[in-house]
C-alpha cells in the first residue's frame, strides 16, 4: 500500500508540526542536518549574481544556507504551499534582519521578505509561478518526496532553471552498507517516529510518514535518469553521512531552452539523424 501524500494531507500534517520543525529535525539528527544544507550550498555553489529559489522551503533552512554561503549578495526565494510553514520561515528572516540592523547600527527593519534579504512565496512546486530560465540555482532540502507527482517536480525545477545553471536536491536515502544500514534502518523506522510523533503529537503521524515516504521514494538511479530526462546534465550523486542522505546535481546547459520530455524526443531524434537540435 503507498503512502498517501495528497496536498491536502501533506498540507495538514505540516501545518499541525510546524511549531516544532526545526527543533525536532535538529533534535533527531543530532544536528547533522545542518552539515548537509552546508555540504548543498558548496557541492551547488552560486556562481554569479543570478537569484536562487529554494523549492519546498519549509521553515527556511536551505535559503538561510545559501544567504549565508553568498554572503546575502544573491536574491532568493523560499518557496512552499504550507503557510504555517512559511510563517516560521518569515519570522526567522525578520529576527536575522534584525540582528544584521543591531551590528550595523541601524534601524530594523519590520518586514522580513522582499528588498535585501529573503523573499518567502506561497505557492505549489507542481506549478511554480515563474517564467521559465530565471534561477542560477534551483534547490530542495528533504522537500521533493512529499511532492504528490515527483516528475511534474522535477520537470518545473527544471523549467525555472537558467541555462548553466544547477537543480539541486537534497533528500534522504538509506544505507547499504551493513551494519550501518541496519542499525540506521532500526532507529529511522521504529525509534525516530516515536520521539518525533510524541513529541509532535498530530493527526497525521509525521514522523511515522516520514520513514515510510524515504522507504517508498525512488531509488538513487531512477532519479538521476530522471534529471537527465528533463534534459540536465552531468547528473550526480553526493552521499552525505554513510547514506543517509544524498544530494542529486544536474546542470542545465546552455542549449537548452525547453526541458521538457517533447524537447528530449527532438534530440533523440537530431541524434539519429547526426544533428545538433536547440
Amino acid at each position: 500500500m503507498s503512502v498517501e501524500k495528497s496536498n491536502a494531507r501533506v498540507q495538514r500534517m505540516f501545518g499541525q508540526i510546524a511549531h516544532r520543525y526545526d527543533a525536532l529535525n535538529h533534535l533527531l539528527s543530532a544536528n547533522i542536518d545542518r552539515y548537509w544544507r552546508r555540504r548543498t550550498t558548496r557541492l551547488a555553489a552560486a556562481d554569479g549574481s543570478g537569484p536562487i529559489l529554494d523549492v519546498c522551503t519549509g521553515t527556511g533552512d536551505l535559503a538561510f544556507a545559501y544567504h549565508r554561503a553568498t554572503g546575502g549578495a544573491v536574491p532568493i526565494v523560499g518557496l512552499d504551499f504550507c503557510p504555517e510553514m512559511l510563517a516560521i520561515a518569515r519570522a526567522k528572516e525578520i529576527r536575522r534582519k534584525q540582528r544584521e540592523a543591531a551590528r550595523r547600527g541601524r534601524t530594523p527593519v519590520a518586514c522580513g521578505c522582499g528588498g535585501e534579504g529573503i523573499e518567502f512565496c506561497e505557492a505549489d512546486a507542481q506549478q511554480l509561478p515563474f517564467i521559465d530560465d530565471s534561477f542560477q540555482i534551483v534547490c530542495v532540502a528533504f522537500g521533493l518526496r512529499n511532492v504528490a507527482n515527483t516528475d511534474q517536480g522535477v520537470r518545473e525545477m527544471a523549467r525555472v532553471c537558467a541555462p548553466g545553471g544547477k537543480v539541486a536536491i537534497l533528500e534522504f536515502s538509506m544505507p547499504r552498507r551493513q551494519p550501518a544500514g541496519a542499525v540506521y534502518g532500526f532507529y529511522f523506522r521504529h525509534v525516530l517516529p516515536k520521539i518525533g510523533n510524541a513529541l509532535a503529537r498530530n493527526g497525521e503521524e509525521a514522523y511515522r510518514y516520514l520513514p515510510e515516504s524515504v522507504a517508498e521514494f525512488e531509488p538513487p538511479e531512477k532519479l538521476l535518469a530522471r534529471l537527465r530526462d528533463h534534459g540536465l546534465e552531468n547528473a550526480r550523486r553526493h552521499v552525505f553521512t554513510a547514506g543517509i542522505a544524498s544530494l542529486y546535481v544536474g546542470e542545465k546547459p546552455y542549449t537548452v531552452s525547453d526541458s521538457s520530455p517533447q524537447w528530449k524526443a527532438q534530440r533523440q531524434a537530431g541524434d539519429r539523424q547526426g544533428k545538433t537540435v536547440s
